[in-house]
C-alpha cells in the first residue's frame, strides 16, 4: 500500500503564500453532505507578506470553544499592514473551523479533536484532512508557531504562555525566549500527560519554535484575557523581527509542571466544591476539592487531594464533574 502522505491534499488555498501584500481568503476542503452535495468547509486565512524574513504561523480555534485566540487573530487580520511587516505572517483564527462554528471542543462532523489528530491523513476524516494540510503545507513554511488555547467550556486557567521541555536544548531555549517576550501574567514550562497526535508535537519534531497559551476558560473570553492575547501576539511578532518596535515588557511569574502529579482527576461524579481558588497555594495531601453526590442528601462527599505542593493553575468548570474528568492542575513557582 502506498504511503498515504504521498497523496495530494484535498485542500486548496485561495491565497498565494509567496505573494507580497495582504490576502484574505480560505482553505477550501471539499465536503459532501446532506445539505450540499458538492459542499466545502471554508476555513478563513490571512497571509501578510513583505519581502524576505521569518514566517510566523498564528493559530486559534484548535479547539472550537476557546476564544481568546480567535478574537486576537481576527483583529490582527484586519489591521496588519504589509508595510509594517518584514517576512510573512500566516493567520488562521479558527483552525478547526467546524468546531469553532459549533462552539464545541471537537468537530461536530467527525468528533475529531484537532490537537490529537496529527499528522493527519489526506484521505481521512475532515479533521484529519485539516491536520494533514497543516503538517505538510503550513508547518514547513513556518519559523515560529503560536497556537492559542484556553480552558474552553470545561476548564478555567490562570493566564499563561507556555513552551515544552525538549531534548533539543537550543530549540527549547529559543521557545522560552518567545514565551518571555509574549508577556503573559504567568509563563509555564509545560508538561503534557499525552502528547501523541498534538499540533505542538508535530511542530516541535520539525524543529519549529512552538509556543502556546492557556488564557482563561469557561467557554468565553474576558476583556482582560483578550487583551493579553492581542498584546502577546504583537510581542511575539516584534521578538521575531517581523514587525518593528520593542517588546512591550510585562512582569510574569514563571511556573513549572514537573510531572504527572500536577494533575488531579475525579473518581466520582457529583457537584464540585473547590477549597482553594486559582493562584492559591496548596500542600501535598491537602484537599483541593470536594465532590458531593447529587442523588440524595446526607451523603458524604469524596475528596480530591494534592499529590504535591504547588499553586492551583487550572480547575474544572462548571459545577458538575464526572469520573475521569480533570479536576485540578498544579504547578510550582520557578
Amino acid at each position: 500500500m502506498a504511503d498515504q502522505h504521498l497523496r495530494p491534499s484535498p485542500i486548496s488555498a485561495t491565497v498565494d503564500f509567496e505573494a507580497d501584500g495582504v490576502q484574505h481568503g480560505f482553505l477550501r476542503l471539499p465536503y459532501s453532505r446532506d445539505d450540499s452535495a458538492w459542499g466545502s468547509v471554508m476555513i478563513p486565512i490571512t497571509v501578510v507578506k513583505n519581502g524576505e524574513g521569518p514566517t510566523a504561523l498564528l493559530t486559534g480555534g484548535n479547539h472550537g470553544d476557546e476564544y481568546e485566540g480567535p478574537i486576537a487573530l481576527f483583529d490582527l487580520a484586519r489591521k496588519l499592514d504589509p508595510a509594517e511587516v518584514r517576512g510573512r505572517v500566516i493567520i488562521l483564527p479558527a483552525m478547526n473551523y467546524p468546531a469553532f462554528l459549533a462552539q464545541t471542543r471537537t468537530s461536530p462532523i467527525d468528533k475529531g479533536n484537532m490537537n490529537r489528530s496529527f499528522p493527519g491523513r489526506p484521505d481521512g476524516t475532515v479533521t484529519e484532512k485539516i491536520a494533514d494540510y497543516f503538517q505538510r503545507v503550513l508547518l514547513p513554511l513556518a519559523d515560529i508557531v503560536l497556537d492559542f488555547h484556553s480552558g474552553g467550556r470545561t476548564l478555567d486557567f490562570l493566564p499563561f504562555c507556555a513552551a515544552h521541555i525538549l531534548s533539543d536544548k537550543a530549540q527549547e531555549a529559543k521557545a522560552f525566549e518567545f514565551v518571555r517576550a509574549f508577556g503573559a501574567p504567568y509563563s509555564m514550562k509545560m508538561h503534557e500527560i499525552d502528547a501523541v497526535g498534538m499540533y505542538d508535537t508535530a511542530a516541535e519534531e520539525m524543529g519549529k519554535i512552538f509556543i502556546t497559551t492557556e488564557l482563561g476558560g469557561g467557554g468565553s473570553a474576558t476583556a482582560r484575557s483578550a487583551a493579553i492575547a492581542k498584546r502577546g501576539t504583537a510581542n511575539v511578532l516584534r521578538h521575531a523581527g517581523i514587525i518593528k518596535g520593542d517588546v512591550e515588557a510585562q512582569s510574569s511569574q514563571w511556573l513549572d509542571m514537573p510531572g504527572d502529579d500536577c494533575f488531579a482527576f475525579a473518581e466520582e461524579a457529583g457537584l464540585v466544591e473547590f477549597m482553594i481558588d486559582l493562584g492559591e497555594a496548596v500542600e501535598r495531601g491537602s484537599v483541593i476539592a470536594r465532590i458531593y453526590p447529587t442523588g440524595r442528601t446526607g451523603a458524604k462527599p469524596s475528596e480530591v487531594s494534592a499529590k504535591m505542593d504547588g499553586l492551583l493553575v487550572a480547575r474544572h468548570y462548571p459545577g458538575l464533574i464526572k469520573p475521569g474528568d480533570c479536576c485540578a492542575v498544579l504547578a510550582v513557582l520557578v
